[in-house]
C-alpha cells in the first residue's frame, strides 16, 4: 500500500460511487449517475489496460437476433417476452446512436444474414415458412416487415441459394465505440483507473470497504459491472463464455458487406476495412469454453480458418492478420441480471452476448437501481 498522501487523497478518499468494469455497461453507469449526481464523486475501476471483458473483443454485431435464434426463443418464451427482448435490444441500439453519434462509432446499416448450409435444409425451410409469422409478431418493434430472403449475392460456398436478412441490423467499430465513450466518461470529471483488480469487499450500514490488488478504500455505493467475471465477486447465475475470433489482412476487391450468422449462430462473420473477422465455435466445446480466461485453442480456431476456405472465400487466397478472445456473460435466461445486492451494492450482469445491444440501457437502468 505504497499511496502517498496525495494519492489517497485526490483519487480514494470521500468516493460517492464505486464502479467495478469499465466496458459498455459500466461507462453508461457512470454516466448515468454523473446526470442524477452532478457532484458526486465517481470512480470507475478496470482490471485490464483496457476493457478486460467483451466490450472491446467483440465483432461489433449491432443486431437484434437472427430468424433461428427467435424461433428457438419461442420454444421457451412467451411471444410477448420474446418481443420484449427484441424491442430492448433494438431501443438499446438507438440510445448508442444517441449517446455517442453515429459517426463517432462507424455506424453502417448494410443488413444482417443469416446463411443456411446446403446440410442444414431443414431449419432453412422451417424458418422460410415462418417468416410471415415473425414478421406479424415482431411488427410492433420495427414497424415494417424486417425479415426477408436475400440471393446469396457474395457467392458463398455450400451455402441455399438464398440468406434470411433482417433489413436494419448494422455494424459499428467496436473501439471507436469505447474510446468515444471514454472520451465522454473523462469529460464528466469521472476517474478511471486502469490495471485495478478487485478482489472483495464488504460494507457496513453506510459504505463498502473494497479491497483490490493495488489498495483498499471506502466507497459509499458499489456497482459491479463485470458481466462475464460477474461470479468472481458475486453469488449469481452467469456462466462465462469465451468467444475466440479472427481478422484477415486486407483482401482486394472485397465485395461482402454486411454482418452474417452461420450453422443456427455459433459462426458469425462481417466486413471490416477491406478484411473478413470470424468468430465463433464454441459449440465445438461448450464445456472448454466455458472460462475466464482469455486465448485461442487449436481445434476452434482450424474450423474458423476451415470456413475462411470453404464457405466465406472460397476463390480468394488470404491471411490471418490477428486472433483473440473476449468473454460473455450467459445464464439460462436471456434477461439481464439488474439489481440490488444489499443497500449500497448493485450489479448489472449477463448481457447473453448483445453487450452492442442492450450495453448502454443496462448501465442507465444499473445506476437506476439507487431510485
Amino acid at each position: 500500500m505504497n499511496l502517498s498522501y496525495w494519492e489517497y487523497k485526490t483519487w480514494l478518499s470521500y468516493v460517492d460511487y464505486t464502479i467495478v468494469g469499465s466496458g459498455i455497461v459500466g461507462l453508461n453507469c457512470a454516466l448515468q449517475l454523473r446526470k442524477k449526481h452532478p457532484k458526486a464523486k465517481i470512480l470507475v475501476l478496470e482490471k485490464g489496460v483496457l476493457p478486460q471483458g467483451a466490450s472491446t473483443k467483440n465483432a461489433g454485431f449491432a443486431c437484434f437476433g437472427s430468424i433461428s435464434e427467435i424461433l428457438s426463443d419461442l420454444e421457451f418464451h412467451s411471444e410477448q417476452e420474446v418481443v420484449n427482448l427484441v424491442k430492448e435490444r433494438y431501443l438499446g441500439i438507438q440510445l448508442l446512436r444517441e449517446t455517442l453519434g453515429d459517426i463517432n462509432i462507424d455506424y453502417q446499416q448494410l443488413g444482417g444474414h443469416e446463411l443456411f448450409l446446403n446440410s442444414n435444409e431443414k431449419l432453412f425451410n422451417f424458418c422460410s415458412e415462418q417468416l410471415p409469422r415473425i414478421n406479424k409478431l415482431l411488427f410492433s418493434v420495427f414497424h415494417q416487415n424486417v425479415f426477408k430472403k436475400h440471393e446469396n449475392s457474395f457467392n458463398f460456398n455450400g451455402i441455399k441459394d438464398d440468406y434470411i436478412t433482417h433489413i436494419l441490423e448494422g455494424q459499428i467499430d467496436t473501439g471507436k465505440m469505447m474510446q468515444a465513450l471514454l472520451k465522454k466518461v473523462l469529460n464528466q470529471n469521472i476517474t478511471v483507473l486502469n490495471a485495478i483488480t478487485v478482489e472483495n469487499f464488504s460494507e457496513d450500514l453506510n459504505s463498502v470497504f473494497v479491497k483490490t490488488n493495488q489498495f483498499e478504500f471506502k466507497t459509499k455505493k458499489l456497482f459491479i459491472a463485470t458481466n462475464g467475471f460477474a461470479s468472481q465477486l458475486l453469488n449469481e447465475h452467469v456462466s462465462p463464455a469465451r468467444a475466440q475470433v479472427l481478422i484477415t489482412k486486407p483482401i482486394k476487391n472485397l465485395q461482402i458487406k454486411g454482418t452474417f450468422h452461420l450453422d443456427e449462430g455459433y459462426y458469425y462473420f462481417r466486413n471490416i476495412d477491406d478484411r473478413i473477422l470470424l468468430g465463433g465455435g464454441r459449440n465445438l466445446d461448450f464445456k472448454q469454453e466455458e472460462t475466464t480466461e482469455l486465448g485461442q485453442t487449436q481445434q476452434i480456431q482450424t474450423k474458423l480458418e476451415k470456413l475462411l476456405k470453404t464457405v466465406i472465400l472460397p476463390d480468394k487466397p488470404f491471411e490471418i492478420d490477428r486472433r483473440w478472445s473476449g468473454i460473455m456473460g450467459i445464464g439460462r435466461q436471456k434477461k439481464p441480471i439488474i439489481k440490488s445486492i444489499s443497500s449500497n451494492v448493485f450489479c448489472g450482469v449477463r448481457l447473453g452476448g448483445m453487450g452492442i445491444a442492450i450495453g448502454s440501457k443496462v448501465g442507465e437502468d444499473l445506476a437506476n437501481t439507487l431510485d
